[in-house]
């Protein structure tokens, strides 16, 4: 079972090290997004470079290789899809080919939550969109987001599920401390802004 473990962890981490954000960009002619805003290769700074359309299809890539490793693995064991959506999870934020320099992880952690427990990523959507709606600012709406996950899964998952997204929470937040340092400062970018 460890051989299977290894062999998850690592499908996840290839799958999920794919750069969307920096390869749809580049494909349309717009550069190196990391060169622009936060320098990030996620769905937020895709939408910086005044491009919705690119920046959405960068959040459906990058939450649907979450979404793709969770249920691949899990074809040969359940618990395979867990470690495999954390490898995807990981993947994104340390892709090898960008010298371990990706993404803050929030759509991919959205696509491992669609396939292990999809009426809470529904929860973590309706969150995101009411506090984008309420404040603009899509870290805050992450963050927050992120917090209520690890708590709605406790009540209406499995343990090992609630456990796994308690700590890729952590790591969520971990990622989004500058963001918090801006947000407490009152200099954070709001949605769609350009820097």
């Amino acid at each position: 079972m460890a051989y299977g473990i290894v062999l998850a962890l690592v499908f996840g981490y290839l799958l999920g090290s794919i750069p969307f954000g920096l390869l749809i960009t580049r494909a349309a002619g717009l550069g190196d997004v990391r060169n622009i805003g936060s320098g990030n290769i996620g769905a937020t700074n895709v939408l910086r470079t005044g491009n919705k359309g690119l920046a959405a299809a960068t959040l459906l890539l990058d939450a649907l290789k979450g979404t793709a490793a969770v249920l691949i693995a899990g074809r040969f064991a359940p618990e395979l899809g867990l470690w495999a959506g954390l490898g995807a999870f990981f993947g994104h934020l340390f892709p090898v080919w960008l010298g371990f320099k990706g993404g803050k992880g929030v759509a991919t952690y959205l696509g491992v939550l669609i396939a292990l427990a999809w009426q809470v990523a529904l929860i973590f959507a309706l969150v995101w969109l009411a506090m984008a709606f309420l404040f603009r600012y899509s870290s805050l709406a992450a963050l927050t987001a992120a917090i209520v996950v690890p708590i709605a899964l406790f009540v209406l998952s499995t343990p090992e599920i609630a456990g796994l997204f308690a700590l890729m929470s952590l790591i969520v937040i971990i990622k989004h401390r500058a963001n918090i340092t801006r947000l407490l400062a009152g200099t954070e970018n709001k949605i769609g802004a350009r820097e």
